[in-house]
Protein backbone atom coordinates (compact mmCIF):
# COMPACT_ATOMS: atom_id res chain seq x y z
CA UNK A 1 0.00 0.00 0.00
CA UNK A 2 1.34 3.44 -0.87
CA UNK A 3 1.09 6.22 1.67
CA UNK A 4 0.96 9.96 0.91
CA UNK A 5 4.24 11.75 1.32
CA UNK A 6 4.98 15.36 1.88
CA UNK A 7 5.74 17.28 -1.32
CA UNK A 8 9.20 18.60 -2.20
CA UNK A 9 11.01 15.82 -0.38
CA UNK A 10 14.05 15.43 -2.63
CA UNK A 11 17.23 14.76 -0.65
CA UNK A 12 19.43 17.70 0.29
CA UNK A 13 22.82 17.49 -1.40
CA UNK A 14 25.94 17.58 0.80
CA UNK A 15 27.78 20.88 1.04
CA UNK A 16 31.53 20.93 0.54
CA UNK A 17 33.75 22.58 3.11
CA UNK A 18 34.44 26.21 2.29
CA UNK A 19 36.98 27.95 4.46
CA UNK A 20 35.93 27.62 8.10
CA UNK A 21 32.28 26.96 7.30
CA UNK A 22 30.94 23.52 8.29
CA UNK A 23 30.14 20.96 5.63
CA UNK A 24 26.46 20.05 5.71
CA UNK A 25 24.79 16.83 4.66
CA UNK A 26 21.09 16.09 4.48
CA UNK A 27 21.02 14.80 8.04
CA UNK A 28 23.05 17.57 9.65
CA UNK A 29 21.05 20.32 7.95
CA UNK A 30 17.81 18.60 8.95
CA UNK A 31 19.05 18.21 12.51
CA UNK A 32 19.55 21.96 12.73
CA UNK A 33 16.15 22.71 11.17
CA UNK A 34 14.30 20.29 13.46
CA UNK A 35 15.93 21.80 16.54
CA UNK A 36 14.96 25.32 15.50
CA UNK A 37 11.43 24.30 14.44
CA UNK A 38 10.87 22.59 17.79
CA UNK A 39 12.28 25.49 19.79
CA UNK A 40 10.71 28.41 17.95
CA UNK A 41 7.77 26.70 16.26
CA UNK A 42 7.62 26.17 12.51
CA UNK A 43 5.55 29.29 11.88
CA UNK A 44 7.87 31.36 14.06
CA UNK A 45 11.01 30.23 12.26
CA UNK A 46 12.42 32.26 9.38
CA UNK A 47 15.09 31.33 6.90
CA UNK A 48 17.29 33.86 8.69
CA UNK A 49 16.85 31.85 11.90
CA UNK A 50 17.81 28.63 10.13
CA UNK A 51 20.82 30.24 8.48
CA UNK A 52 22.04 31.65 11.79
CA UNK A 53 21.63 28.31 13.56
CA UNK A 54 23.46 26.47 10.78
CA UNK A 55 26.21 29.04 10.46
CA UNK A 56 25.41 29.46 6.77
CA UNK A 57 24.10 32.22 4.57
CA UNK A 58 20.50 32.03 3.37
CA UNK A 59 21.76 31.63 -0.19
CA UNK A 60 23.75 28.56 0.88
CA UNK A 61 20.62 26.92 2.29
CA UNK A 62 18.61 27.82 -0.82
CA UNK A 63 21.31 26.11 -2.85
CA UNK A 64 20.26 22.83 -1.24
CA UNK A 65 16.54 23.22 -0.56
CA UNK A 66 13.64 25.34 -1.77
CA UNK A 67 12.98 26.70 1.69
CA UNK A 68 11.86 25.81 5.19
CA UNK A 69 8.75 24.07 3.83
CA UNK A 70 10.88 21.44 2.15
CA UNK A 71 12.94 20.97 5.31
CA UNK A 72 9.72 20.43 7.27
CA UNK A 73 8.56 17.84 4.73
CA UNK A 74 11.85 15.96 4.90
CA UNK A 75 11.79 15.97 8.69
CA UNK A 76 8.21 14.74 9.00
CA UNK A 77 8.77 12.05 6.37
CA UNK A 78 11.78 10.78 8.31
CA UNK A 79 9.68 10.26 11.44
CA UNK A 80 6.72 8.76 9.58
CA UNK A 81 8.83 6.50 7.37
CA UNK A 82 10.41 5.06 10.51
CA UNK A 83 7.00 4.27 11.98
CA UNK A 84 5.60 2.70 8.82
CA UNK A 85 8.78 0.63 8.41
CA UNK A 86 7.88 -1.15 11.66
CA UNK A 87 4.61 -2.33 10.09
CA UNK A 88 6.48 -4.05 7.25
CA UNK A 89 8.87 -6.02 9.46
CA UNK A 90 8.29 -9.79 9.69
CA UNK A 91 7.27 -9.54 13.33
CA UNK A 92 4.42 -7.20 12.37
CA UNK A 93 3.19 -9.12 9.34
CA UNK A 94 2.99 -12.73 10.48
CA UNK A 95 1.96 -14.71 13.54
CA UNK A 96 -0.81 -14.20 16.11
CA UNK A 97 -2.28 -10.70 16.20
CA UNK A 98 -1.19 -10.10 19.79
CA UNK A 99 2.42 -10.93 18.88
CA UNK A 100 2.23 -8.60 15.90
CA UNK A 101 0.81 -5.87 18.11
CA UNK A 102 3.58 -6.45 20.63
CA UNK A 103 6.19 -6.09 17.88
CA UNK A 104 4.63 -2.84 16.65
CA UNK A 105 4.49 -1.34 20.14
CA UNK A 106 8.10 -2.28 20.85
CA UNK A 107 9.23 -1.04 17.44
CA UNK A 108 7.35 2.24 17.76
CA UNK A 109 9.08 2.99 21.06
CA UNK A 110 12.44 2.27 19.45
CA UNK A 111 11.70 4.60 16.55
CA UNK A 112 10.76 7.34 18.97
CA UNK A 113 13.98 6.87 20.94
CA UNK A 114 16.12 6.73 17.78
CA UNK A 115 14.41 9.68 16.09
CA UNK A 116 13.39 11.66 19.17
CA UNK A 117 13.70 15.22 17.73
CA UNK A 118 11.90 14.22 14.52
CA UNK A 119 9.03 12.45 16.27
CA UNK A 120 8.73 15.36 18.71
CA UNK A 121 8.31 17.71 15.76
CA UNK A 122 5.76 15.36 14.17
CA UNK A 123 3.66 15.35 17.33
CA UNK A 124 3.52 19.16 17.32
CA UNK A 125 2.11 19.40 13.80
CA UNK A 126 -1.33 21.01 13.71
CA UNK A 127 -2.23 20.93 10.02
CA UNK A 128 -1.54 24.55 9.12
CA UNK A 129 -0.08 23.72 5.69
CA UNK A 130 -0.46 21.04 2.99
CA UNK A 131 2.70 19.33 4.23
CA UNK A 132 1.36 19.22 7.78
CA UNK A 133 -2.02 17.94 6.60
CA UNK A 134 -0.27 15.15 4.67
CA UNK A 135 1.69 14.23 7.79
CA UNK A 136 -1.47 14.13 9.90
CA UNK A 137 -3.12 11.89 7.29
CA UNK A 138 -0.23 9.45 7.51
CA UNK A 139 -0.41 9.49 11.30
CA UNK A 140 -4.11 8.62 11.17
CA UNK A 141 -3.38 5.82 8.69
CA UNK A 142 -0.76 4.40 11.04
CA UNK A 143 -3.15 4.59 14.02
CA UNK A 144 -5.88 2.84 12.03
CA UNK A 145 -3.59 -0.02 11.04
CA UNK A 146 -2.60 -0.56 14.66
CA UNK A 147 -6.27 -0.38 15.72
CA UNK A 148 -6.96 -3.24 13.28
CA UNK A 149 -4.33 -5.32 15.10
CA UNK A 150 -6.07 -4.58 18.40
CA UNK A 151 -9.37 -5.75 16.89
CA UNK A 152 -7.81 -8.97 15.60
CA UNK A 153 -6.26 -9.63 19.00
CA UNK A 154 -9.70 -9.13 20.56
CA UNK A 155 -11.19 -11.70 18.17
CA UNK A 156 -8.43 -14.10 19.19
CA UNK A 157 -9.32 -13.62 22.85
CA UNK A 158 -5.96 -12.02 23.68
CA UNK A 159 -7.32 -8.50 24.31
CA UNK A 160 -10.34 -7.54 26.42
CA UNK A 161 -13.35 -7.43 24.07
CA UNK A 162 -14.95 -4.77 26.22
CA UNK A 163 -12.38 -2.20 25.10
CA UNK A 164 -12.95 0.14 22.18
CA UNK A 165 -10.07 -0.65 19.82
CA UNK A 166 -9.73 2.93 18.58
CA UNK A 167 -9.67 4.34 22.10
CA UNK A 168 -7.22 1.67 23.24
CA UNK A 169 -4.94 2.57 20.32
CA UNK A 170 -5.06 6.25 21.22
CA UNK A 171 -4.14 5.42 24.82
CA UNK A 172 -1.28 3.19 23.68
CA UNK A 173 0.21 5.98 21.60
CA UNK A 174 -0.54 8.50 24.33
CA UNK A 175 1.77 6.52 26.60
CA UNK A 176 4.43 6.10 23.94
CA UNK A 177 4.31 9.70 22.75
CA UNK A 178 4.63 10.99 26.31
CA UNK A 179 8.26 9.89 26.13
CA UNK A 180 8.97 13.00 24.07
CA UNK A 181 8.08 15.11 27.12
CA UNK A 182 10.49 13.57 29.60
CA UNK A 183 12.92 11.16 27.96
CA UNK A 184 16.42 12.49 27.35
CA UNK A 185 19.11 10.68 25.33
CA UNK A 186 21.75 8.95 27.39
CA UNK A 187 19.45 7.56 30.09
CA UNK A 188 20.66 4.26 31.49
CA UNK A 189 17.21 2.68 31.08
CA UNK A 190 16.98 3.30 27.31
CA UNK A 191 17.21 -0.37 26.38
CA UNK A 192 14.57 -1.31 28.96
CA UNK A 193 11.94 1.23 27.88
CA UNK A 194 10.45 -0.68 24.90
CA UNK A 195 9.87 -3.78 27.03
CA UNK A 196 8.51 -1.73 29.93
CA UNK A 197 5.94 -0.09 27.64
CA UNK A 198 5.00 -3.48 26.14
CA UNK A 199 4.40 -4.98 29.60
CA UNK A 200 2.26 -2.04 30.72
CA UNK A 201 0.18 -2.08 27.54
CA UNK A 202 -0.40 -5.83 27.46
CA UNK A 203 -1.33 -5.87 31.14
CA UNK A 204 -3.90 -3.16 30.52
CA UNK A 205 -5.30 -4.85 27.41
CA UNK A 206 -5.49 -8.37 28.89
CA UNK A 207 -8.98 -9.94 29.05
CA UNK A 208 -10.71 -9.58 32.37
CA UNK A 209 -12.19 -12.67 34.02
CA UNK A 210 -15.37 -13.65 32.24
CA UNK A 211 -14.75 -11.44 29.16
CA UNK A 212 -12.20 -13.51 27.22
Amino acid sequence: MAYPRSPSSEPVKPQRMRGNRPAYTTETLLDVAVTVFTTRGYEGTSMEDLAAAAGLSKSSIYHHVQGKQQLLGLALDRALDGLFAVLTQPGATSGPAVDRLTHVIRGTVRVLLDELPYVTLLLRVRGNSPIELAALARRREFDQLVAHLVLRAQRDGEVDVGLDAAVATRLIFGMINSLTEWYRPGRADRLDLPETVVQLVLTGLAPRPGTG
